[in-house]
């Protein structure tokens, strides 16, 4: 093939062999580097933030093969037509992949002079053609080019031709076999030594796997990106819906004028740190019209504005059926036919407390919920639960109800699974239990609360929790 020159300057010098092979070796080492990032960093992508990020490396991987090619094209010259050779070998070895590169990158040039055309063997491999037909003259090319491309490649050559302006486009070519290939087109014309226009030459490289490549990126990365606006929109409808549900108070729920006394309580709620969903944790303190007052804590398994959402659901029925006046164990089996009836089943636990200022004493039910913990004098203990299985487990289950008598200064602690990090049930209340004596000295519950989150509110938790404390 004829060297492609302007007549205005002298040929390029070939670079020298030994600068060309140390970019072959630099091109290999990262290829390997990134290759092994693709098979073990991000081996796990079946999530969105997976596959975008396995689709980023495998792109790299192609553009640095391509580019380990396109050198040792540089270093070693055009290879010659092989009329044998109808499709490319994969390489047995790290030896530069020149079968690869057949299929990829080619060169043609059309003289304008005498009206001949030249191809190299990659175009004939590219184009899917007999190497041993003639190459297509300009006026025949775009034969090769569905209707819609067509329009383009005629504007490149044109604008080439008569206004002398470099080629570079990209446009569809299909096969004989019927396949169809997108192709990267580059070239400019060669002057005649009057200026004017002699031939025409071109590079033509399929880049059909690279744009497969880059739009499976461009495919994963919206795919993510709506992930995340969904996920941070179901966080933000979960946190508004909580807010509202969860009372507002702090400090001391008084009773009607002329009772006995006050509840002083306070409450906390904590996130989970392994999940950046809110969860179906409540806690709640309603005074009944009977000048009694109701205590609930409780949780809904899983995450996200729909557990959040029948949390809301059963928190209201809880306080409607209170209200009405219904026992605690009457308000447990209620709330169990609830969720059994709901569209999506869901399991919780739950404790119910009803606290009378007059005897001041508590009558509580529970449904697979930890008991509530009593501290008295400087020592504490876990009330003795009454039967009660989750909510949602099984139909038509029963729920037994206890009373305990409370004293003034009395601490009460109603808390759900998770409040003490990464401890199972009775590790857990262990823990808890110890906090008697600097409960001791707390004037409000409040304080006490406070205290139990600066024990256990920084250490990583799996799951979220609620905390309510109330001081007799």
């Amino acid at each position: 093939m004829p060297s492609h020159v302007f007549a205005d300057h002298a040929a390029a010098q070939p670079p020298e062999r030994g600068a060309v092979d140390a970019l072959i070796s630099q091109t290999r080492r990262l290829r390997g580097e990134v290759d092994a990032v693709r098979r073990e960093a991000v081996a796990d992508h079946g999530d969105p933030t997976g596959r975008w990020q396995r689709a980023l490396c495998d792109l790299a991987v192609h553009q640095l093969n391509d580019l380990d090619d396109h050198l040792a094209q540089l270093r070693d010259g055009p290879a010659q037509p092989d009329p044998v050779a109808d499709a490319p070998a994969e390489p047995a070895s790290d030896e530069p992949r020149r079968g690869s590169l057949l299929s990829r990158v080619g060169s043609a040039e059309w003289n304008l002079l005498n009206d001949e055309a030249s191809w190299s063997g990659e175009l004939y491999q590219i184009l899917g053609r007999d190497p041993a037909a003639p190459p297509l003259s300009l006026d025949e090319l775009p034969s090769l080019v569905p209707a819609d491309d067509q329009p383009l490649l005629t504007a490149m050559v044109t604008d080439c031709l008569i206004d002398g302006k470099p080629i570079d486009g990209e446009f569809r070519i299909v096969r004989p076999d019927g396949g169809v290939r997108q192709v990267h087109m580059m070239g400019e014309p060669v002057l005649a030594a009057d200026g004017s226009t002699a031939s025409m030459w071109a590079v033509l490289r399929d880049v059909s796997e690279l744009r497969r490549s880059q739009r499976v990126v461009r495919e994963t990365r919206d795919t993510l990106q709506r992930h995340r606006d969904r996920a941070h929109t179901e966080h933000r409808l979960a946190v508004e819906l909580q807010e509202a549900v969860l009372p507002p108070w702090r400090g001391a729920l008084r009773f009607p004028q002329g009772g006995p006394g006050a509840l002083d309580l306070a409450a906390h709620y904590l996130p989970s740190s392994s999940s950046a969903l809110i969860g179906g944790d409540w806690y709640d303190a309603l005074q009944l019209p009977d000048g009694r007052a109701l205590l609930s804590v409780g949780d809904l398994t899983g995450h996200g504005v729909t557990v959040t959402s029948g949390m809301a659901m059963l928190l209201g029925a809880l306080r409607g059926m209170a209200v009405a006046g219904a026992e605690p164990g009457q308000l447990m089996g209620w709330l169990n036919q609830l969720l059994d009836a709901t569209a999506q089943p869901a399991l919780g636990s739950a404790i119910c407390c009803r606290y009378d200022p007059a005897a001041r004493r508590i009558t509580w039910a529970q449904a697979g919920h930890p008991a509530p913990l009593l501290f008295r004098d400087g020592t504490g203990r876990t009330l003795t639960p009454p039967d009660g299985v989750l909510l949602g487990a099984t139909s038509g289950a029963t729920y037994g109800q206890a009373d305990e008598q409370l004293r003034p200064g009395d601490l009460l602690l109603l808390h759900t699974d998770g409040l003490v990090p990464r401890r199972d049930r009775d590790a857990a209340t262990g823990l808890l239990l110890s906090l008697a004596s600097r409960f001791t000295g707390a004037r409000t519950a409040q304080e006490c609360v406070r205290t139990v989150v600066e024990e256990f509110g920084e250490a990583p938790r799996e799951d979220d929790a609620c905390l309510l404390i109330a001081r007799i």
